[in-house]
């Protein structure tokens, strides 16, 4: 019975990782640009 529970579980989490990573992926990248943004800002003064 464990085993059984255990694939569910594996399963399940798995597209939610992978929704967390892209999500993860796409603020990080936010950010990078932001803080590019204001340095190129700062760069210009």
């Amino acid at each position: 019975m464990k085993s059984g529970e255990r694939n569910y579980s594996g399963s399940n989490r798995e597209p939610s990782l992978k929704g967390t990573l892209i999500s993860v992926g796409v603020l990080g990248l936010v950010i990078v640009i932001s803080w590019f943004a204001v340095f190129a800002l700062f760069i210009s003064r």
